[in-house]
């Protein structure tokens, strides 16, 4: 399991080159891919990725299965399929206190992730942030499958926020089951999020983006933010040149190369409660 490590701080940490970690952009979701797997919740020992969050001797698998309490530090923040770790990285100083993670199927992409944070902890260890030492101790990332894995990571109502940042249109009619929006991967999305928690998409396929909105809105654990709502929010703007599959779309439109009509379409839907029976 990809995950976050480093050793004693130094400020001439170098970021990682992007062309020593670049892979293929698609990946099949539905393969057998080796992944380490928590059984549980439980299992997972968060203290590794957030150690500056967890005290020695902590064990922050027992602070994780408590769904109901809040006794510790708990991964708040999901980006699926985080790419190279931009939009981690823009939230990490706006929200110091919350714990935010990166799921990310492809290998070496993880592998950029995880050094990118290791240089960024290191490179500015001497600074304070949201009352703690060193930036950027609020972010890690796993390399797992979101669409197998999910319910292995957080127990139920754990998340405030996740985000699906220019997901994976996958084209082809035959492949469309592998888009990671649909009817029953929404219910394990509902699960481990909050009531009042938010979903965020944005695509510049539309296509896309009307297969996401047709599928939240259908879905009864989900609805839609008003214009003002989403106007309001303060992540939204970062949504659209945070990641590095943004930037590549506003290259792409400048040069007229996008994929449909080139601009780019943001939604955010909100968890509610069941209804009642």
């Amino acid at each position: 399991m990809t995950e976050v490590t480093s050793s004693e701080p130094t400020t001439s940490a170098k970021l990682p080159q992007k062309r020593y970690y670049r892979q293929r952009a698609h990946s099949n979701p539905l393969a057998d891919h080796a992944l380490d797997i928590p059984t549980h919740p439980r299992d997972m020992d968060w203290s590794k990725h957030y150690p500056s969050f967890f005290s020695s001797g902590v064990d922050s698998s027992e602070i994780n299965v408590q769904s109901q309490a809040d006794c510790g530090p708990r991964v708040e923040i999901l980006d699926v399929g985080c790419g190279y770790g931009g939009m981690l990285v823009e939230l990490s100083t706006m929200y110091p206190d919350v714990l935010m993670l990166g799921m990310e199927i492809r290998i070496k992409v993880a592998d950029y992730v995880s050094d990118r944070i290791i240089a960024l902890r290191e490179q500015h260890a001497t600074e304070s942030c949201g009352g703690k030492s060193g930036k950027y101790q609020n972010i890690s990332v796993v390399r797992t499958n979101a669409m197998k894995y999910l319910p292995n990571y957080f127990v139920k109502g754990q998340l405030s926020k996740m985000m699906f940042l220019y997901p994976d249109p996958h084209f082809k009619k035959h492949k469309h089951k592998w888009r990671i929006i649909n009817a029953t991967l929404l219910s394990e999305y509902a699960y481990v999020l909050k009531e009042g928690g938010i979903v965020y998409t944005i695509t510049d396929v539309v296509d896309m983006h009307t297969w996401m909105v047709s599928h939240l809105e259908a879905h009864p654990l989900f609805e839609r933010l008003t214009d003002e709502e989403v106007s309001a929010d303060p992540v939204v703007e970062k949504l659209y040149i945070s990641t590095e599959e943004g930037k590549k779309v506003a290259r792409n439109k400048a040069a007229g190369q996008n994929h449909g009509d080139g601009d780019v379409r943001v939604a955010l839907f909100r968890r509610i409660a069941r209804p009642s029976p």
